[in-house]
Formats: C-alpha cells, structure tokens, sequence
C-alpha cells in the first residue's frame, strides 16, 4: 500500500464502514463508496441488489444519487471498497454516470486488507461519451 493523503485514507475508511450496509442477498458481493463534493460534504452509498438484477444499483451510484438529489452537484473525490481478491475498480454504467457527474476526479479504489490504488477518471474511462458528444 502506497502513503495515501489523509483525505483519501478517510474516504476510503467511509467506503469500508458503508459497505457494512450493503444489501446483496443473491451475490453476497459488498461494495461501499464515499464520495467528497468538493465542499468537503461525503455522501456514502452501498450496492443494494434486486431479484432482477438488472435493478441493481451500485455502491457509485447509490452515492451519485444520493448527493445530487440533496443538491450537492460538484465533487473532486471517490473511494470504493470491496472484499475481492483484486481491487474492483468501477462497472462500466458507474464510469460512464460517474464521468457525466463528477468529471476527471481520482477514483481511490480498496479492499478489506488494505491494499489501495488510485487512479484518474480519465484513465479508468479514456473515451467517454458525454453532453460535448451531443453538439
């Protein structure tokens, strides 16, 4: 594990503690995320799954959602945690909701063991396709 700025041990932290809330009967697959706005507000979200899988929602997106719907619109900043034996980094509908609403920030990604890498947006989603690709 590689020295990581406070800031980011402390979104990381976040994402680990809401993972514990993860609701995923069928995969048993937890993830958290922590996302700053750039005001310094963290918004959690954690994966809640669905029968129909295809209504699942991620932990990403879950926080994404969340923020945006209590106004917070401009952040700098997310942590993502997961049990799995390689660091997750985001699914693709997460990158692309993750880039239309926050942009080229650092993607801090972590497991339970501590191992932790970070990574820009714009490396995670080279090509993105967003409101400029609608002009």
């Amino acid at each position: 594990m590689s020295a990581l700025p406070s800031a980011a041990r402390e979104l990381l932290a976040l994402a680990r503690k809401a993972r514990d809330f993860a609701h995923t009967p069928f995969s048993g697959f937890k993830v958290g995320a922590a996302l700053r706005a750039r005001d310094g507000q963290i918004v959690t979200g954690c994966n809640i799954e669905n029968a129909t899988y295809g209504l699942t929602l991620c932990a990403e997106r879950v926080a994404i959602f969340k923020a945006v719907s209590e106004g917070i619109d401009r952040f700098d900043a997310i942590a993502i945690v997961s049990a799995a034996k390689r660091l997750t980094p985001p699914c693709g509908a997460c990158r692309q909701v993750l880039w239309e609403f926050c942009g080229d920030i650092p993607v801090h990604i972590g497991d339970l063991r501590g191992r932790t890498r970070t990574l820009p947006m714009s490396e995670l989603f080279p090509l993105p396709f967003d409101a400029k690709s609608l002009r």
